[in-house]
């Protein structure tokens, strides 16, 4: 009996690393090495391809891959038919989605994309681009960019759609922002012919859900903290996050042990406050995954 294997593409590139780091955090380790595009991965049911984000979707639709993660931008340029299984945030710089915009240098007369009739654009997403004129009644020129597309605003062509995250990269090649044409996130797609078979998907579902959890931890942390059961009713009527926390009883009477998983970023404001409760022995710990 043949071993049942799904293939999965790893996006090459900017989302790589990151890819990688979620993974190991789901459970799943994958080592890539320079000199091959096969990755060794714990796992004898997964074969891993690392392929280009931008070709993703593509291997995905004519099933040359089971599965992947690419950007929803490559599944909109490349027009690909695709089961979407889940939108995860997560990227090299941000948590926040990456944005294709429409740009020109500072001092540029074009205002709008209306500007843009009869002029030159410079994109890696022509695709998308055209589709962006065609919706405004705009007729320009539009032209693959190979990279270094920032470079060429300046005097090569008169406006190009590029990725950005935070904006810095454009500040500082002195570029203004005209407009977005489409945000987008990181998506696991599979093909729909994998998705109907039954070990396929449940495969892919156990992906989707660990990944999630990793991603929903990175965010949250634990917090333990022993506290007088006299105090317990304060503690919790002043602190709306821990409204469903474990209550435990302590081998000490009168005494409880509570526990509950917090956003990170508040951390700072709340130990203060449960330690003014009442609360001792307060431990913070980090999260691998939350799973719901």
């Amino acid at each position: 009996m043949s071993k049942k294997v799904l293939s999965f593409g790893l996006p090459k590139g900017s989302l790589q690393e990151a890819t990688i780091q979620k993974m190991a955090k789901a459970g799943w380790n994958i080592s890539v090495s320079s000199r091959s595009y096969v990755p060794y991965v714990d796992d004898d049911e997964l074969k891993i391809r690392v392929i280009r984000a931008q070709e993703i979707s593509r291997y995905v639709e004519h099933g040359y891959l089971d599965c992947g993660i690419t950007g929803h931008d490559w599944i909109v340029e490349n027009n690909s038919k695709v089961h979407e299984v889940g939108e995860f945030l997560f990227s090299k710089a941000t948590r926040q989605p990456a944005r294709w915009v429409l740009c020109v240098p500072e001092n540029s007369p074009i205002k709008s994309v209306k500007d843009l009739k009869g002029k030159r654009i410079a994109t890696e997403v022509v695709n998308l681009t055209k589709k962006y004129l065609r919706k405004h009644g705009v007729k320009a020129e539009v032209e693959f960019s190979w990279g270094a597309t920032e470079v060429k605003a300046h005097e090569l062509v008169d406006a190009i759609v590029e990725l950005t995250e935070t904006g810095s990269s454009l500040r500082a090649n002195k570029l203004r922002v005209v407009d977005t044409l489409l945000a987008s996130t990181p998506r696991l797609i599979a093909n729909h012919k994998a998705w109907k078979n039954p070990w396929k998907r449940r495969k892919i579902e156990t992906m989707a859900l660990l990944l999630k959890g990793a991603l929903e931890a990175e965010a949250k942390v634990g917090l333990k903290m022993n506290i007088a059961e006299k105090n317990l009713a304060k503690l919790l009527a002043s602190l709306p996050a821990l409204r469903n926390p474990t209550i435990s009883g302590l081998s000490q009477k009168g005494w409880v042990a509570v526990e509950t998983i917090i956003d990170e970023h508040v951390v700072r404001e709340f130990i203060p406050k449960l330690k003014a409760a009442g609360a001792e022995g307060i431990i913070e710990y980090p999260l691998n995954k939350v799973v719901y």
